[in-house]
């Protein structure tokens, strides 16, 4: 046979083998236009192999066929094949250990089904120079054994489920020039053995749950010029010295904990082309930027909470979450169709959202604002679209609702929006996504995962999210619900790509955060239009004679009162009595059925009625099983008292301060309570806590610093700046509650106990021990150690904010709720300069008292003490702090 016969034959036979290899990977379907029917797929290897010269080198027409079923051993036996690429297709199972003997140098899986541990064939295929598995399902940790691919140039291990740390037999990789390991579950530190990489030009170490900081070791790489690392736990560091790499042109350093400033040689990189260090704790220099720039470069939230008191020329865009401007009108709902045109659904409007740009954009609306950040890389597109629009039929979603769906904003990496200046108060957020990029099919454009993580206020509440998975398929809609409590005014909801899912599917470029729709509505009764101090009064006094009115119909008709009343249905009902006959009483009377007949909260009292009969005055309440606060602590009879465990001390104390929030930022009449104290906390048969007694409340407009009034309320739980001036406001019942909250701690009246002879109250000891560090010998006794002392110090370092001297000091009572609830540290509040300047006057009497105390009965309250440094202190304020004897109790002061 004839050389010209013997390549004929050759290639026949090879075309037939590789024909009976298509045949093996399963049902191909034909009626899809870019699959192939066994018998297309043989003419099409037929015209290709009529193209090479033998023996073949490399198959490349298989790659994006969707081709799907197991590998084929067969291919072990095409002995001169040194190029394999089978990317983007559904080959399912692992790779076939008959591939052993294979001389490949070039083999690519990217993009399939593949599964099970790292197939340790592969580290015996030593020939190969280029091995990417991207985007399967892998798992488990790498072979040592992969220390035998020393040829290995190019290695891609990014978007499988991999874990443990990296095997050290990585180290003798040293002709390493691409290494790529986002989106796995490695663990550990990055090792220093990187620094043996030294000829890598590509690294991407990102969504990886790796813990910082970064080696030191990379200041050796200086051929790189694709540095991607991000989302590093933990370990902080400063930034990596990169002075030597010339080459560099994309440094991605985000979110990994560095601290400092940014190196000046960065700027002389001129190769950088796209630099991302966001997310990391970098300092400013002395002056920095008062708007927010529109172009290159986004600086939304730049400035930290400590520093926003100081910035009051700045746009509110730079500062922390993003603050309401004080000359804006509030607003109480939210509706964005994002990426999509102004649509109505079921009569709700939806805001168009039509930026196109994204890679560096801030857009402020009338009354929301949307922040986007990043570019999505390797797509090769010189502009990249930012809003995606379905690409096949939308499932499980009927007119109108499927107009939200259609389109949707997409973003790289960071997009944030803000609802702008909404009313304070409890709102439900619903996030409507669907997935339109991804197919809905079988292919392999179906193969991609899209994961990020969703916060709102700060919180995490979807954490490697994906779309697809939760909807149950692409193109399906699906709604996520949550509750957010606005206490600033503002709303964030931010979207974060971490590195995690696939970035490659369909094409390179497809990740990060797509969002379709954001509905926020309130979860309160919104005004028509803001109440003003005197409409207020006005719609008070409307509430009083109308609940007068009906209740003396009710008991003209026999239904309450009376000789005619009856028991109608055996409800358990508490009745408190006043007398009428003192102006105190009768205004007291008056005050609380307006003020509570107004107010609705799981935390404040029900009043089911009232009743005058002859000189009595009744207000009937629902009734309370377990007495109050007061009673279940110090109650003389041991009876009485209630054994409350740590849980539920912490649960009364957030009960109090959710009350107290809604009395003062969200409920439509603001309300000062004024007698906050532990006999005014009911406990129902759950121990959950109820404010009680309004009859001292007093109405306060937003629009005034304070109010000037005479002092009414309790001795040992007035705030100073009341008691001694009449000027009230909010803060005199955070002050009130911070007394509460140390009492239910402890389990000791503030006014009743003494520590030593030495101190008037419990809060005096309080601030030595703080001094002294030592919080937790607050805690009460009885607890042993029953409790957390995590939690306990949290409670008393909320009860020290809550008692400063200085009510502007004090924390507003939805900040506490969130301190306590753990969504904000204390710390957060604590570092803020205005917050750890303690009020010099009662920091000097606090010092009086620890280093000296035995003079503090002999102090004159006429002159000046001998200790200059309480010269200063105005009189009153020592009167208040030291004249009050702890024999007086529950006493109270009126006009």
């Amino acid at each position: 046979m004839d050389s010209t016969a013997a390549s004929v034959i050759t290639k026949l036979s090879l075309a037939y083998l590789i024909c009976s290899i298509l045949h093996t990977f399963g049902e191909l379907a034909a009626a899809t236009p870019n699959k192939l029917h066994p018998y297309e797929a043989e003419r099409f290897i037929f015209s290709q192999l009529g193209r090479k010269i033998f023996p073949i080198g490399e198959i490349r027409a298989l790659k994006a066929q969707n081709i799907s079923g197991g590998v084929p051993p067969e291919f072990s036996k095409l002995r001169h094949l040194t190029i394999l690429d089978l990317s983007r297709n559904c080959f399912n199972g692992s790779i076939p250990p008959q591939w052993a003997p294979m001389r490949l140098v070039e083999l690519s899986f990217m993009g399939n089904q593949l599964s099970g541990p790292f197939p340790e064939v592969l580290t015996k295929i030593t020939t190969l120079k280029n091995l990417s598995i991207e985007g399967n399902r892998f798992s488990g940790p790498i072979p040592p054994q992969i220390g035998k691919l020393v040829n290995l140039q190019k290695l891609v291990l990014s978007s499988n489920s991999f874990t443990g740390e990296l095997p050290v037999a990585l180290a003798k990789l040293t002709n390493l020039n691409d290494m790529r390991i986002s989106d796995t579950s490695f663990t550990g530190k990055i090792p220093e053995f990187i620094g043996n990489w030294t000829k890598i030009e590509k690294l991407h170490i990102q969504g990886s749950p790796f813990e910082g900081p970064i080696p030191s070791s990379i200041s050796s790489l200086t051929r790189l010029s694709d540095l991607r690392m991000s989302d590093l736990k933990g370990g902080k560091s400063s930034f990596p010295l990169l002075r030597d790499m010339e080459s560099m042109k994309t440094l991605i350093l985000r979110n990994c904990s560095i601290s400092g400033e940014i190196p000046g040689y960065i700027g002389e990189m001129t190769k950088l082309k796209h630099m991302d260090v966001s997310y990391n704790n970098f300092t400013w220099e002395s002056s920095g930027p008062v708007e927010c720039p529109r172009g290159t470069v986004n600086l939304v939230e730049s400035y930290s909470a400590s520093a926003d008191n100081k910035l009051s020329k700045v746009h509110p865009c730079l500062k922390k979450n993003f603050p309401c401007s004080a000359t804006s009108n509030q607003h109480y709902s939210l509706h964005i169709n994002c990426g999509g045109k102004e649509v109505v659904v079921n009569d709700t409007k939806y805001e168009a959202d039509l930026e196109q740009k994204g890679a560096s954009t801030f857009y402020s609306g009338q009354n929301w604002a949307f922040s986007s950040t990043g570019i999505f890389l390797d797509n090769d597109i010189d502009s990249d679209v930012y809003i995606d629009t379905n690409v096949s039929t939308l499932h499980n979603v009927t007119a109108p609702d499927s107009e939200l769906y259609t389109t949707a904003r997409a973003s790289p990496l960071s997009l944030t929006y803000y609802g702008l200046c909404l009313m304070n108060g409890n709102y439900t957020v619903k996030l409507h996504f669907a997935e339109i990029v991804y197919a809905n099919d079988k292919s392999f454009n179906s193969l991609g995962r899209r994961i990020f993580d969703v916060y709102i206020q700060g919180k995490l509440v979807l954490k490697d999210f994906n779309i697809e998975h939760d909807a149950g398929g692409a193109g399906k809609p699906i709604v996520k619900n949550f509750t957010a409590e606005v206490t600033s005014h503002t709303l964030k909801i931010h979207f974060y790509w971490a590195g995690r899912g696939t970035t490659g599917i369909p094409v390179r470029g497809v990740y990060g955060p797509l969002i379709s729709a954001i509905s926020v509505d309130p979860n309160f009764e919104p005004p028509g239009k803001k109440t003003h101090y005197g409409v207020a009064i006005g719609a008070v006094a409307g509430a009083i004679f109308l609940v007068l009115l009906v209740l003396c119909i009710l008991r003209r008709k026999g239904l309450l009162g009376g000789k005619t009343s009856v028991d109608r249905d055996g409800t358990v009902i508490a009745v408190k009595q006043l007398s009428s006959k003192s102006k105190q009483g009768n205004r007291e009377f008056v005050n609380e059925i307006g003020m509570i007949s107004a107010l609705q909260h799981p935390n404040l009292v029900k009043l089911y009625g009232c009743c005058v009969e002859g000189n009595q005055l009744l207000l009937v309440y629902e009734y309370m099983e377990n007495n109050c606060v007061s009673r279940a602590l110090f109650g003389r009879d041991a009876s009485c008292k209630l054994k409350l465990d740590w849980p539920i001390r912490r649960k009364i104390c957030l009960g109090i301060a959710r009350g107290l929030a809604y009395l003062h930022e969200e409920s439509r009449l603001k309300i000062v309570h004024r007698d906050i104290k532990t006999s005014n906390v009911l406990l129902d048969k759950d121990l959950n806590a109820k404010i009680s007694d309004f009859g001292l409340a007093k109405l306060y407009d937003d629009d005034h610093t304070h109010i000037s009034t005479r002092v009414a309320g309790t001795i040992g739980y007035m705030a100073p700046e009341y008691a001694m001036r009449g000027y009230l406001t909010d803060k005199a019942d955070v002050y009130s509650f911070g007394v509460v909250a140390l009492e239910i701690v402890s389990g000791k009246s503030n006014t009743n106990y003494r520590p030593k002879e030495e101190f008037v109250y419990l809060l005096d000891w309080a601030y030595v021990l703080q001094e002294r560090g030592s919080l937790l010998e607050l805690v009460d006794p009885d607890l042993g150690s029953e409790y957390s002392s995590e939690e306990a110090m949290v409670m008393l370092n909320v009860v020290l904010l809550c008692t400063n001297a200085s009510p502007t000091l004090r924390p507003t009572m939805s900040q506490v709720v969130s301190m306590l609830e753990g969504r904000t540290a204390v710390q957060d509040l604590l570092s803020d300069p205005g917050f750890s300047a303690i009020n010099s006057k009662f920091k000097a009497i606090r010092k009086h008292f620890w280093e000296d105390p035995s003079v503090s009965h002999s102090m004159s309250t006429n002159g000046p003490h001998s200790d200059s440094s309480l010269w200063n202190i105005e009189q009153e304020e020592i009167n208040i702090l030291l004249r009050l004897d702890s024999v007086i109790h529950d006493k109270e002061v009126s006009s």
